[in-house]
């Protein structure tokens, strides 16, 4: 222990001495208070008065991971370098990073709220007040942004994201309901849309476009627009319906989903034509590969089942059948007390739309006789082998068609890249996005900025999702985040001897998987 004078007073540290080039110096140090600071900490270490009077509780691991992958893709940078040098205390960089980081683990909270409830203002550096750290801030220090700016933006973050994976193989994918922007409390809502570009492995975006629904591009236009600012080949990925609005003989790559009705030949093959995708990648997950006539031609298919799909669809359509059912009963029930005053087609309306649930339709049968509204009778069946046949040809079943001659895995990895992207939206939006308090009206600039942050925030996760998954952590972005989430850190406030009040700090215990990704994360250089 040494102690070193000032003021008149004497502070003593704990010391560490080592030999540091063959010379004897002090390693460490660590502060332990005046004389009198030090025998009231010993004299309440043992009493009451060494127990802590408040405790906060802060978010630190999805936080300091998020932070930690930001930095690392080096993005405060990245913006900073696209915009040029600017006076501000907080650069527009430094805005976007924090905005993601918020929109990546507290998107449905407020900047300042979220930050106050962080451990982020202790080791985001440089520090930054909390007085800007607020979302009227955000939208001040962005406002004046071009288009061509954001883009630019995109395309520098894109970089360095790049500069971190082998060459990617790109995918254009849509997603249709990418946010719905709630423009005022009364207000009609404004849904939108998303293009983007995306690598094949880990669904991480590198190019995207925003459009209202009215008047949309058509997909096929927006992705070569897209395909033009990552300047490589790029494969589409369609949804069931879109291979119609497609020309698949115009020379571009592309791995889609057909309609399963329109093959019913391919849907009574026996599950022993299908083999296994792969227990690592796709676990229960079969799969026949084949042929078979797509628009005119002669294509490559892949039809896939799932377990995972087939027990959830199994379990929606026992409860739609359900429901039904029940709707069914009552209707007849009522119909049979003879007081009905409905005509005929009303009823016949009313049993449509009772029935008319996907593949409900398909099992249920229903017989309305009598003519007049009081003699009206309703009966109604379940076709059972229907049912099975449905279990059998439909459940868990997908059929996906390519022009590539990828890997089975490879085609099913592209084809769900837009699930992995519409769950991740889906998190970091909610069911829509409000302006906040007090209520804008979201312009088309403040859609603009808000889709970039949802993009840069849902590619930052998507890396970590990747590197989680090649450390052996097969996780979803929401699974990742919220095992992250719950290594917090505990603030302890004790009673004060004399000076400022003495806090320690604590991160909560972690098991196997959380220290895994602890390491992983690199989480140690943001510990308290």
């Amino acid at each position: 222990m040494i102690g070193k004078r000032v003021g008149g007073k004497t502070y003593y540290y704990l010391a560490h001495t080592g030999r540091v080039n063959g010379a004897p110096r002090i390693t460490s140090q660590r502060y332990l208070g005046t004389a009198e600071e030090i025998e009231a900490a010993i004299a309440s270490s043992s009493g009451a008065a060494g127990s802590p009077d408040g405790t906060r509780h802060l978010a630190f691991g999805d936080v300091a991971a998020v932070w930690s992958t930001l930095e690392r893709l080096q993005v405060r940078s990245a913006i900073d370098d696209v915009l040029g040098s600017r006076k501000a205390k907080v650069s527009i960089g430094t805005y976007f990073a924090l905005s993601v980081l918020h929109r990546a683990t507290a998107p449905g909270t407020d900047l300042a709220q979220w930050w106050a409830g962080s451990a982020a203002s202790r080791f985001v550096r440089p520090r930054i007040a909390a007085a800007a750290v607020q979302d009227d801030e955000f939208w001040r220090a962005t406002r004046r942004l071009t288009r061509a700016q954001l883009e630019r933006i995109e395309e520098a973050v894109s970089a360095r994201v790049r500069e971190h994976l082998p060459e990617p193989i790109l995918l254009a994918v849509d997603v249709p309901n990418f946010a719905t922007y709630a423009e005022s409390e009364t207000a009609a809502a404004s849904p939108a849309g998303l293009s983007t570009v995306v690598t094949r492995d880990g669904a991480i975006p590198l190019a995207s476009s925003v459009y209202r629904r009215e008047g949309a591009v058509p997909f096929g236009v927006s992705a070569d627009r897209l395909a033009s600012r990552v300047a490589g080949p790029v494969t589409l990925v369609f949804e069931t319906g879109q291979h119609a609005q497609l020309d698949l003989d115009d020379g571009r790559h592309f791995v889609g989903a057909l309609p399963l009705g329109d093959y019913p030949e391919l849907l009574a093959r026996p599950a022993s034509a299908r083999r296994s995708v792969g227990p690592d990648r796709f676990a229960g997950v079969t799969a026949l590969d084949t042929h078979a006539v797509v628009s005119g031609t002669t294509r490559r298919v892949v039809l896939t089942h799932s377990a995972k799909l087939h027990a959830a669809q199994a379990r929606g359509f026992a409860q739609a059948l359900s429901s039904a059912t029940r709707q069914l009963d009552g209707l007849a029930l009522a119909l049979a007390a003879g007081t009905n005053r409905r005509p005929r087609e009303q009823v016949l309306t009313e049993i449509a739309r009772i029935t008319r649930v996907r593949w409900v339709d398909r099992v249920l049968s229903t017989r309305l006789t009598g003519t007049r509204p009081a003699e009206l009778r309703l009966e109604w069946r379940v076709d059972e082998n229907a049912r099975s046949r449905l279990d059998e040809e439909y459940f868990g079943k997908q059929l996906l068609v390519t022009d590539h001659d990828w890997p089975v895995a490879d085609v099913i990895t592209a084809y769900r890249a837009r699930y992995h992207l519409d769950s991740t939206f889906r998190q970091l939006n909610g069911p829509f996005v409000a302006a906040s308090a007090p209520r804008r009206h979201w312009t088309e600039h403040r859609i603009a900025v808000h889709s970039l942050v949802s993009v840069l925030a849902t590619a930052v996760t998507h890396v970590m999702r990747q590197e989680a998954d090649r450390a052996g952590l097969d996780l979803s972005v929401r699974e990742l985040l919220d095992l992250l989430s719950r290594i917090g850190e505990t603030v302890l406030r004790y009673p004060s001897t004399g000076g400022r009040p003495r806090t320690r700090r604590l991160l909560t215990c972690r098991d196997a998987v959380q220290q895994k990704l602890f390491d992983l994360f690199g989480l140690d250089a943001y510990a308290p």
